[in-house]
């Protein structure tokens, strides 16, 4: 029996993800800059902390399942939820107050690169399923 090769653009690109998660996403008002770790937030859990939970457990989840035989039909369902928490992330920025309200009005313009990295991930690892078939 032929082993399946690997999809390397599906890795890259839930890999890009994971590393944009942990670089810094958003500058806030004071100059600062938060990774999405500084999102998650279990006392007053919300929008923002189901996104960002989302984000990340999706994306490594689907960077295993690239590895793992047994779930390997689960990771496009993995990206997708990846993707579910940005959207969620995003209405969560725009109905929450304080510095995620700040963010949100300006949404683009205090947007740094781990933003841009997971955006980039997303669409490699969306072109490496689709181009894998």
């Amino acid at each position: 029996m032929a082993k399946k090769a690997m999809n390397l653009l599906f890795v890259i690109g839930t890999a890009l993800t994971v590393i944009g998660f942990c670089c810094p996403m958003f500058k806030g008002l004071l100059g600062s800059s938060a990774n999405g770790f500084q999102f998650i937030n279990f006392d007053n859990s919300g929008f923002v902390t189901i996104g960002a939970l989302l984000i990340f457990a999706g994306a490594v989840a689907a960077l295993a399942a690239e590895f793992v035989p047994q779930i390997s039909g689960l990771k496009f369902l993995f990206l997708i939820a990846s993707i579910v928490g940005g959207v969620i992330l995003v209405v969560g920025f725009t109905t929450n107050g304080g510095i995620y309200k700040a963010i949100g009005k300006g949404f683009l313009k205090h947007a740094t690169v781990g933003f841009y990295l997971v955006i980039v991930g997303w669409v490699v690892a969306l072109a490496g399923h689709f181009t894998n078939k």
